[in-house]
């Protein structure tokens, strides 16, 4: 079968691989419909290694690069181990990607995403999203309903992610938010945000076709910090006194600064973003004023589910998310170079297929 494989910084090969087979009684073999270029994905592009195992086999999949990208895909179930009863051939599903051990005290406590051997499936190896079909266990693959389109399933695991970060912060309805950046966990978040009850929502964003994205995904407000003092500003519209929680969404030092400002005394700054490099903070202003900074990765439990009643509902619209389709062929000229290049905040979400029923649609 044909797949896109990471080999290093700059070099993403699509190539022939064996097609994969189920080797456990517990596997689900999906034939894959649609896949998102991730945030991720585009960081082990510019500046990989972070998640992809390179010199030393990773703890869970045995495997090091090359390695075959993408863990926001849909499709379809083609076959099932003896022993799985959760889907059948022919389910419409969507595959929640994590690769963990099932034995540290973190999957004891069913908290996966803080797995000590944490892995994600399209990046620790054993197959991928960006491929003809891909293999996983039984227990993350949930199926969709037939109201929600393969396209749109794409969008459940990034949108999992700005859902699970306001289970991380302690978002309650009723709170004033701030989401600095407007890529597809900001917007994510920030229809999350309005889904569960935001009171105001907040965004930071420079000038830009994303500021649109982020008021059509129901952004309040958005502030342009070239062209206004975003703290006073966020401060001004909360009485003066300060939001009541923020999401780091763009890895940015100016914007975390920016962020742990604009929250009031007691408050909470969830970081969700992945950096390249090391941020510097001074530790007063987060010690003094007790203010809380916390990260989040990834989901558990069932944010798939609900994020995904949540779209099937329309609580969710996600409108305008998906700004591009591509074939798989033409991953890394239409795909990793246009989200890198300098037309790159007009996308949102660019998916991919290797299925021409799927491309001419």
């Amino acid at each position: 079968m044909k797949a896109a494989r990471w080999y290093k910084a700059g070099d993403i090969r699509v190539e022939d691989v064996p097609e994969p087979q189920i080797d456990d009684d517990y596997d689900v073999k999906v034939k894959l419909h649609w896949c998102g270029i991730c945030g991720s994905d585009l960081h082990e592009y510019l500046a990989g290694p972070i998640f992809i195992p390179v010199d030393t086999p990773h703890p869970i999949t045995g495997d090091v690069a090359p390695v075959i990208l993408g863990h926001e895909f849909s499709g379809e179930v083609v076959e099932v181990g003896p022993n799985v009863t959760n889907v059948k051939p022919g389910d419409r599903v969507v595959v929640e990607p994590l690769d963990v051990d099932d034995t540290c005290p973190s999957c004891q406590a069913g908290r996966d995403n803080l797995c000590v051997n944490l892995g994600f499936h399209g990046l620790a190896g054993k197959g991928g999203g960006f491929a003809d079909y891909t293999t996983f266990r039984h227990k993350y693959v949930h199926k969709i309903p037939d109201t929600l389109s393969y396209d749109r399933a794409a969008l459940v695991e990034p949108i999992s992610v700005g859902y699970h970060s306001l289970e991380a912060g302690g978002f309650q309805a009723g709170m004033n938010a701030v989401v600095a950046g407007a890529g597809t966990i900001g917007l994510a978040t920030i229809e999350c945000l309005k889904a569960l009850g935001a009171n105001q929502v907040i965004v930071v964003q420079r000038k830009s076709v994303r500021q649109e994205y982020a008021k059509a995904s129901g952004a309040d407000i958005v502030l342009d910090p070239a062209e206004c003092d975003v703290v006073a500003e966020i401060k001004r519209l909360t009485d003066g006194y300060g939001a009541d929680i923020a999401f780091e969404c763009t890895g940015a030092q100016a914007c975390f600064d920016q962020l742990l400002a604009g929250i009031h005394a007691g408050g909470t700054l969830v970081v969700t973003s992945i950096w390249e490099k090391p941020a510097s903070v001074n530790l007063n202003d987060i010690c003094i004023p007790e203010k809380r900074v916390v990260g989040s990765i990834a989901y558990c439990g069932k944010d798939f589910d609900n994020v995904i009643e949540l779209l099937a509902s329309g609580k969710i619209p996600a409108q305008g998310f998906i700004t591009k389709k591509i074939a798989l062929d033409d991953i890394v000229a239409e795909g990793f170079e246009t989200l890198t290049g300098p037309e790159k905040k007009k996308q949102v979400k660019i998916l991919v297929s290797n299925n021409p029923d799927e491309l001419d649609a």
